[in-house]
């Protein structure tokens, strides 16, 4: 068992949606990248004594994505891509947290597009602090890779020279500033 660090309490921290992020990166055109960001609506760490003991659940708006092109956007709204109508939320559950608090790896089952699965976020622990309104904070950093096609997000289209307009590697990266409960 790997014990926390001491300036981190143990207890259960909710995500502060105005100093948390979560944005991605894909391919497009094989060329260029195309980034973006997913509002996360909840997010919930439960720190026990040990890094084993702990866990997280949390939940991003999929209708909030943003690329900075509306017309992308509600392209990836609609059903080519994440049908948002039907599937509005993204969820993660952990089953398992392993590592060092420098080097986390948190395995749990991550729902896209109606679709679950495994996955392991390669996480670290920034630091903790006290903010000046009295609130005791803790920091995370992430980041995972995923097949969209995993995902059955599996619209694409060829392109003239060779290659597919979107690519199926997705980069997903986390900024997690919790508030202890």
């Amino acid at each position: 068992m790997t014990a926390v660090p001491t300036e981190l309490a143990t207890g259960t921290y909710v995500a502060d949606a105005s100093h948390s992020h979560a944005s991605f990166t894909v391919r497009h055109a094989g060329i260029s990248k195309v980034r973006g960001s997913v509002p996360i609506t909840s997010a919930t760490i439960t720190v026990g004594e040990e890094v084993e003991a702990s866990s997280v659940v949390a939940e991003l708006d999929a209708s909030g994505i943003d690329t900075g092109s509306a017309d992308r956007d509600g392209h990836l709204k609609s059903a080519d891509f994440f049908n948002v109508d039907a599937n509005p939320a993204w969820t993660f559950a952990s089953t398992s947290v392993t590592g060092t608090p420098e080097d986390l790896a948190v395995t749990g089952d991550l729902t896209i597009n109606g679709v679950t699965q495994q996955v392991t976020i390669d996480v670290e622990y920034t630091g903790a602090a006290t903010d000046p309104f009295g609130n005791a904070r803790a920091a995370f950093e992430g980041s995972l890779e995923i097949s969209r096609k995993e995902f059955g997000l599996t619209w694409n289209a060829a392109l003239e020279a060779g290659g597919v307009l979107v690519g199926d590697k997705v980069k997903i990266s986390l900024d997690i500033s919790a508030i202890k409960g």
